[in-house]
């Protein structure tokens, strides 16, 4: 009888998600070994000063049907070496080690961030705004607030041209670190000790 208790009871979740802006690069299918084939993407989001930008990237899962749509409708933009800029939020980040196998680094250690590409909130491609995702509203539990406005509000007033060539990262990238709107609705609990 036990687990028939359990089994009723809702699981709760703790989600931990990345947003930014970056530029979309490496769209892909990948051909799982077992399972369905997955659309992935890198993202090489901006951080720092707006007049020495840096970049960090991110190997990215597209999950869910509208982020999905989205990649696939701007995977020939990028086959172009248009410059994709999006607003983006990433979840279930995790690092991957890895050994070069090629090149100057052969044999040395490396990283990759990766994680689940959640949703898109707008994206520019040279510069012209081409998507903005609907407003929402967000689902909360009683004890909490709902955020204003979950992306920075000057987000989408970032100029393509002032932040440099996105295409240098898909040749060189400045660090080995790598890693919509269907996304998961969860019921948060609050707990006391």
């Amino acid at each position: 009888m036990a687990y028939a208790n359990q089994s009723q009871e809702a699981t709760s979740y703790f989600n931990l998600h990345t947003a930014g802006i970056g530029y979309l690069n490496r769209v892909r299918e990948v051909q799982a070994r077992r399972g369905q084939p997955f659309m992935a993407c890198d993202i090489a989001a901006l951080h720092g000063a707006s007049d020495a930008v840096e970049y960090t990237r991110f190997d990215c899962k597209v999950a869910g049907g509208e982020a999905d749509r989205l990649i696939r409708l701007y995977m020939d933009a990028v086959k172009a070496q248009k410059k994709v800029l999006l607003s983006f939020r990433i979840g279930d980040l995790w690092i991957d080690p890895f050994l070069y196998e090629k090149g100057d680094k052969q044999g040395q250690p490396g990283a990759s961030l990766k994680g689940r590409l959640l949703f898109i909130d707008w994206i520019k491609v040279n510069g012209k705004l081409e998507y903005k995702a609907p407003a929402r509203q967000e689902a909360t539990a009683p004890a909490e607030q709902a955020p204003n406005n979950e992306s920075s509000p000057t987000s989408a007033d970032v100029e393509t041209k002032d932040i440099g060539n996105p295409t240098e990262l898909r040749t060189k990238p400045a660090s080995p670190t790598t890693p919509g709107t269907a996304r998961r609705v969860t019921t948060r609990a609050v707990q006391s000790a």
